[in-house]
């Protein structure tokens, strides 16, 4: 089934995702974004070329946000035709919804209508931070329900090199990535690209942060311990990889590429039904998620994934 309309849907604080994301599929009127609360991301749109907008053949055709007057306004810059009353109220109109929120311990609620319904829901990293709602989400996948949820950091142009190799290197030893804002928010940007380069395999997380500071240490059954510092007001996002013959440092620098792949692959698997990777893979994302917030809570013991899994 060709995937033609999509719901944007909830916003909350400090994620201007559905000002940009709507912009991605539909174009944007540049005056009226302008007015956004998120200065980024006009400049960013603005760099971008007209031929570079569009997400397949869909477009953002219905909009609810928490608060409704976020709503006309994200219609008017992203050329949004329709304001839902109720999120509920998509159910019959689309063919898709996006949950555009990044909190994890609200997915549930947000999602439930949706996969009941039986459309496909793309989730706003992360999919969860804690167990019943994890647990529950593994329940509707493999009942069936078609949901992905990801970083778009699992995208990023200038990482795709060592995504696909990093023979070059020899074999990894360390890697090292940086995030700003908060281990429960932002933990899985700085994460999945990481993930996406070493493979599933995780034996444990340690989170020795304090306040609004994560210092988190992997250890990966590969022999690779990796390191991810999430601090709230730091710039972020660089990627480090060290192995036993070279060392690289990869900055991130198009983060509109990211995100449109991102939607894309979202899509794609919409209309096809094939998985881009595995669930299996965001199931594991998330147990670290969780295991580095049970650290930080608990003065920074290790976690072992065997631990939460047990518990799932």
């Amino acid at each position: 089934m060709k995937i033609k309309r999509v719901a944007m849907l909830g916003m909350v604080d400090g994620n201007g995702h559905p000002y940009s994301w709507s912009a991605m599929f539909n174009g944007y009127d540049k005056e009226k974004m302008e007015d956004c609360p998120f200065p980024v991301i006009p400049r960013y749109l603005e760099k971008e070329p007209e031929w570079n907008f569009g997400v397949r053949e869909a477009k953002v055709t219905h909009i609810w946000t928490d608060d409704p007057s976020d709503a006309y306004r994200v219609a008017a810059a992203s050329k949004i035709p329709n304001v839902a009353p109720r999120a509920e109220d998509v159910i019959g109109e689309v063919d898709a919804v996006i949950v555009a929120t990044d909190r994890g311990d609200e997915h549930i609620w947000r999602c439930e209508p949706f996969v009941r319904a039986g459309l496909p829901v793309f989730v706003d990293k992360p999919l969860a931070d804690n167990i019943p709602d994890l647990r529950q989400f593994i329940k509707w996948v493999n009942e069936g329900a078609m949901i992905m949820s990801s970083s778009s950091l699992r995208y990023t142009k200038e990482y795709m090199p060592y995504f696909e190799s990093t023979h070059e290197l020899g074999e990894l030893r360390y890697i090292n990535m940086t995030m700003n804002k908060s281990w429960e928010r932002y933990g899985i940007h700085a994460l999945e690209p990481v993930f996406r380069i070493t493979g599933p395999g995780y034996l444990w997380v340690q989170n020795i942060g304090e306040g609004d500071r994560n210092i988190v240490h992997l250890y990966h059954k590969g022999g690779i311990d990796v390191t991810l510092a999430v601090i709230y007001d730091m710039a972020g996002s660089a990627l480090k990889l060290v192995g036993t013959k070279d060392s690289v440092t990869v900055p991130l620098k198009d983060s509109y590429y990211s995100f449109r792949t991102q939607l894309c692959e979202f899509i794609d698997y919409a209309e096809s039904g094939t998985r881009p990777y595995p669930f299996e893979e965001t199931v594991e994302l998330m147990e670290i998620i969780i295991a580095g917030i049970r650290s930080k809570n608990e003065g920074g013991r290790r976690v072992s994934l065997d631990e939460i899994r047990k518990e799932l």
